[in-house]
């Protein structure tokens, strides 16, 4: 064997390994979430008994829907919120405190997520106790998984901005369209795509964070994350499999729904430009 063929089988062989090492044991927790055994990971037979004992589970069902609401709020407004964060740092090269600004913006991604939380109930606590105002609840953590994806929104919404042709804009201010006619004709299709990216990284940050919610939650409001970290400190019961398997599911569909309607704008994007060279 060649120096060429070792080489390519060489890297297959690494890549292999890297998505083994992935993506196994998200297989096996969804093959052991049809185990008929109590024990997690002694094999006994299939069955759905879990996925009917989690149908009956409220109190999972009820941190599910509460995570799955925190979530979505909090990617819709993180992609908001970086939005306009990553719109002044980028199209805005000199204004005061613009250092501090930026460096605010990107310390949530550099700072333990400990500290963030302990600063953040501390916070709270004061801002309760002076005005009565908010209790901890699922309003509070919503605002500490804010604080951090609109961090992440930004990063990912700024290295697209950062590479957007301005001549693209300065043609249509030309062309004698207003500002925000720039903005919503030309910028925001342009950036869709890293809008959608950083929607589903910061929702799946905050479906998946424990450190913030175990700060900010208060009574009624314990989120999935918290109830799992909670029965595995007892000992893993197999229903944590299955709804674990149902969160899978429902992040594949996302990921597949995602990258199917990416492709067809980048199709899209690729027939007009060729459209509109035939047309020149």
């Amino acid at each position: 064997m060649n120096a060429t063929a070792f080489n390519r089988w060489f890297g297959k062989g690494w890549l292999a390994m890297g998505f083994a090492f992935l993506y196994l044991p998200i297989i096996a927790l969804v093959v052991f979430s049809f185990n008929d055994s109590p024990v997690p990971n002694a094999w006994r037979g299939f069955t759905l008994k879990w996925y009917y004992a989690l149908a009956a589970d409220h109190e999972m069902i009820t941190a599910f829907v509460l995570s799955m609401k925190i979530a979505f709020f909090t990617a819709c407004a993180s992609v908001v919120l970086g939005l306009l964060a990553a719109f002044a740092l980028v199209k805005y090269k000199r204004f005061t405190g613009r250092t501090l600004f930026s460096g605010m913006v990107n310390a949530p991604l550099v700072m333990p997520e400990v500290i963030v939380g302990l600063s953040l109930l501390l916070m709270l606590v004061s801002v309760q106790r002076a005005l009565g105002f908010p209790e901890r609840g699922s309003l509070t953590i919503w605002m500490g998984h804010l604080l951090l994806g609109m961090a992440y929104a930004t990063v990912v919404i700024q290295a697209r901005l950062q590479d957007l042709n301005p001549q693209l804009e300065e043609a249509a201010l030309d062309l004698g369209a207003r500002p925000w006619q720039v903005f919503h004709l030309i910028t925001l299709p342009i950036i869709s795509q890293s809008l959608l990216s950083a929607w589903l990284l910061t929702f799946t940050l905050s479906l998946d964070d424990v450190v913030l919610s175990a700060f900010l939650s208060g009574p009624g409001s314990t989120t999935m994350p918290l109830v799992i970290f909670s029965r595995a400190r007892l000992g893993l019961n197999p229903s944590v499999n299955a709804v674990a398997t149902v969160i899978v599911v429902v992040v594949a569909i996302g990921v597949v729904v995602a990258s199917y309607l990416i492709a067809r704008a980048e199709r899209n994007r690729a027939l007009e430009v060729a459209a509109a060279n035939r047309a020149n």
